[in-house]
């Protein structure tokens, strides 16, 4: 099958080696995904908005990819703080609520950098077309 790298022009994908997404078939795997914006924190302290923000960006590499919310089956919340998981829940809420993919959060100890909140990963699957 065709793989096809999408790239958000990030910095750091050319210095780890890795793609904002990549399909292969009808799969899209997103990568993790912090409120960064031009390499800048989004949203510092802000649970609910880094949350938003991240999956705004996920959204735009589905659709670059082919894909759109809809195609999701599954994400994973990397949360620095569970007790504050409410206020991921709702932004996640505002996303998917029609779409309810399967979904993990999971309390790391940090991100990479102490200023992010929460980190993000999707799959989707598009439908095939006949």
């Amino acid at each position: 099958m065709k793989r096809t790298n999408y790239s958000s022009g990030a910095l750091w994908e050319g210095k780890v080696g890795y793609s904002r997404a990549v399909r292969i078939g009808n799969i899209i795997e997103v990568s993790g995904t912090v409120a960064s914006d031009n390499d800048k924190v989004v949203a510092e302290g802000d649970a609910y908005e880094q949350t938003k923000f991240a999956l705004a960006k996920i959204e735009s590499a589905l659709i670059n990819a082919g894909a759109t919310l809809h195609d999701v089956v599954r994400t994973r919340m990397f949360v620095t703080d569970i007790s504050r998981w409410e206020e991921y829940g709702r932004a996640h809420g505002e996303f998917f609520k029609s779409i309810k993919p399967a979904t993990t959060m999971v309390e790391v100890s940090k991100l990479i950098d102490p200023r992010y909140l929460v980190e993000i990963e999707a799959t989707a699957i598009v439908e095939q077309k006949a």
